[in-house]
């Protein structure tokens, strides 16, 4: 089975480096971008098997990256990670597609346990 390959999204690099690192530990390729823009083509070119995905990001947020990669989430999952109005987000990510929302700090055994799920199973059809 090949190995995994997974597309981290945040504008924190302090945030991502530590995220990546658990990823890697856990035996995933990861893959990163730091704003909308680059997101949205990085997930079209590197084809990942997994996104998560911040919310606040520059060059927009990232529920437009959702919706720019709406033809491509139908295939794969994303997992949101926000530390901002967590009521409200959490709502309109699962919403949008997300199987999962994590409120930060990121509690890395949910997290770990999220990822591994939302890779073995399918996304669910709309």
């Amino acid at each position: 089975m090949s190995t995994k390959k997974i597309l981290l999204v945040d504008d924190d690099q302090d945030l991502l480096r530590g995220m990546a690192i658990s990823l890697k530990a856990g035996g995933y390729d990861v893959v990163s971008a730091r704003d909308a823009i680059s997101a949205v083509s990085t997930a079209r070119s590197a084809e990942p098997d997994l996104i998560v995905l911040d919310i606040g990001l520059s060059g927009g947020d990232g529920f437009l990256v959702m919706e720019r990669l709406n033809d491509l989430l139908t295939l794969v999952p994303v997992i949101v990670v926000s530390a901002t109005e967590l009521g409200p987000n959490r709502q309109r990510a699962l919403e949008a597609g997300a199987q999962a929302f994590f409120p930060r700090p990121v509690d890395r055994t949910a997290f770990m346990a999220a990822v591994r799920q939302a890779l073995e199973s399918p996304v669910p059809a709309e």
